[in-house]
């Protein structure tokens, strides 16, 4: 590094905070999608005074969000490049890489095969199968599951396979392990699921609640990310909330937990305490899970308005060796139609206490500028793909 270059990098992901449906919006039919729009019209409002002097409606005008005269963060917008709108494309295609081949969603359910080879590997009866709302599916299935010790498995508009089990009947540590069974079974091509998630779950019938017990295992990255390369040159890559469950460790030094945005926010907030070299990377993942799939744009505007409080802190945090960046990973509309993602642009704020004011930057045609600039500031391997802004930033 130079003395021009910034010592640590701190990303933060807001899933599914979108800002207007993408050019190609119409392919996903997702034709005037908008998550904060939407949101800030539903609410009359959005009280973010945070991101406001960031630049947030410079971007995009967003009801009850003032423009800033004199903006402190770079700003601009990003396409996605990839093939789809789930967490693991658009997240890996911030860290570099380009996601031609779409991974497979199951809108009717999987495949029969795919269940009687995880009913054989497991010992376990499958009930459910379909797609279904996490907290819905426990209502319906919950009491039958603690009944007969069958699993609950549900999918979504993602490409997940999601199992769910309650604590009492089948232990975490079963839990995980039939997970595992069920990620390997879906490594294979026919099948190519994105994601195995562990829904855990505790309480009766009526009075089901999921647990903080979650666990993904994803796919590995199917090439080399810019987190790989920090790693291998000896840099830190801590990654907060999900993060490493979505890269499936690669490229990970350090894993920390969270239990919801908030306290995502407290453990990247201790961050900046740390003695380190290289990239915090923070998921917040209750816009997404919470309220997007939920269709609750009034928790929506809520949780988005907790987090903007948060940032006073980290501002307080913030030296000449740190640099901020605010995106997101694709949009979840939550007066849109469905309970899926939409293909939207994200927002892109690039904050340093370097500079007095920010301007616009040109609009990114790939996530994957992101990755780009990190490998730029911290002289390692460029990925394939995205352009460096990090000379912009003057």
């Amino acid at each position: 590094m130079t003395k021009n270059d910034y010592k640590r990098v701190h990303l933060i992901v807001m899933d599914s905070v979108g800002i207007g449906e993408a050019p190609d919006a119409k392919e996903y039919n997702d034709e005037g999608s908008n998550t904060l729009g939407h949101i800030a019209e539903h609410m009359d409002g959005l009280n973010m005074p945070n991101m406001s002097k960031l630049g947030l409606s410079n971007i995009e005008k967003i009801k009850g969000i003032p423009q800033s005269d004199n903006p402190l963060a770079f700003f601009t917008k990003m396409a996605e490049a990839s093939v789809g709108k789930d967490t693991m494309t658009g997240h890996w295609e911030l860290m570099g890489l380009n996601i031609k081949t779409p991974f497979k969603v199951y809108p009717d359910g999987f495949p029969d095969e795919l269940i009687k080879l995880l009913e054989e590997k497991t010992g376990r009866k499958v009930i459910g199968n379909k797609p279904a709302s996490g907290t819905e599916i426990l209502d319906e299935l919950g009491e039958q599951h603690m009944q007969s010790g069958a699993l609950i498995v549900y999918t979504s508009a993602d490409p997940v396979l999601q199992i769910a089990a309650h604590e009492e009947i089948i232990s975490i540590e079963e839990l995980y392990r039939i997970c595992e069974i069920a990620r390997e079974i879906t490594l294979d091509e026919k099948f190519l699921v994105g994601r195995i998630i562990a829904r855990p779950f505790l309480g009766q019938p009526g009075e089901f609640k999921r647990t903080t017990n979650r666990h993904d295992y994803a796919l590995k990255p199917f090439e080399r990310t810019v987190m790989n390369e920090l790693k291998d040159q000896n840099l830190d890559v801590i990654a907060i909330g999900k993060i490493s469950d979505i890269f499936n460790g690669e490229g990970v030094t350090e894993s920390i937990r969270t239990t919801d945005n908030m306290d995502g926010m407290d453990k990247f907030i201790r961050t900046f305490d740390k003695e380190f070299t290289g990239l915090s990377f923070l998921n917040l993942v209750d816009f997404d899970a919470l309220y997007g799939h939920r269709r609750d744009p009034e928790g929506y505007g809520k949780a988005l308005e907790d987090f903007d409080k948060r940032l006073t802190e980290v501002f307080g945090k913030m030296t000449e060796d740190d640099l901020l960046i605010l995106t997101a990973d694709h949009g979840n509309d939550p007066v849109h139609e469905g309970t899926d993602h939409t293909r939207e642009y994200v927002p892109l704020l690039v904050y340093t206490t370097r500079k007095e004011q920010g301007k616009e930057l040109e609009i990114c045609n790939t996530f994957a500028d992101v990755g780009a600039t990190i490998a730029e500031n911290f002289n390692v391997k460029k990925p394939a793909y995205g352009n460096s802004f990090l000379g912009k930033l003057n």
